[in-house]
């Protein structure tokens, strides 16, 4: 594992202990060469499906892709990263267990904006905002309106 402080690639593992679900590996490494610490994750690769985009490009799926779209929606709201990485990891088992080769990005969207209606009203309405392009007030008056009624 390369060092992020001297970019040595010469890591020993001095402690290791699974997270709280079970998902990832917590591992405390020293660099051999400068000696200082640092940690990192470890988890299980797992095949995720490719994402049909609107104009018809293909791309890997990018969890941290995901994961920044949403921290900006529920920026300067009460919402924990912990959250935002749970419901990361519930959209990706939901895809893995799907077992699709390919998934349209609508459908992604679609997802999220299910999650974080029920996470943060104020963050599904911000990520809405920006996927669904909204093309004047009205089209976005009628998402609000929507949202009251629910």
């Amino acid at each position: 594992m390369k060092c992020p402080f001297c970019s040595a690639s010469d890591s020993k593992v001095v402690d290791s202990r699974p997270d709280k679900d079970g998902s990832t590996i917590r591992r405390r490494r020293e660099c051999e060469a400068c000696g200082k610490r640092f940690t990192t994750h470890e988890r299980v690769e797992e095949t995720l499906p490719l994402v049909m985009k609107k104009d018809g490009r293909r791309e890997p799926f990018d969890r941290l892709k995901v994961i920044a779209g949403i921290k900006k929606a529920c920026e300067k709201r009460p919402v924990s990263v912990e959250t935002i990485e749970r419901f990361v990891d519930r959209l990706e088992s939901r895809l893995q267990e799907a077992g699709e080769r390919e998934v349209p990005s609508t459908r992604i969207g679609e997802m999220v904006m299910n999650e974080l209606h029920d996470i943060d009203e104020v963050a599904y309405v911000r990520f809405a905002s920006v996927y669904r392009s909204f093309k004047d007030i009205n089209e976005f008056m009628v998402e609000l309106q929507d949202l009251l009624k629910k």
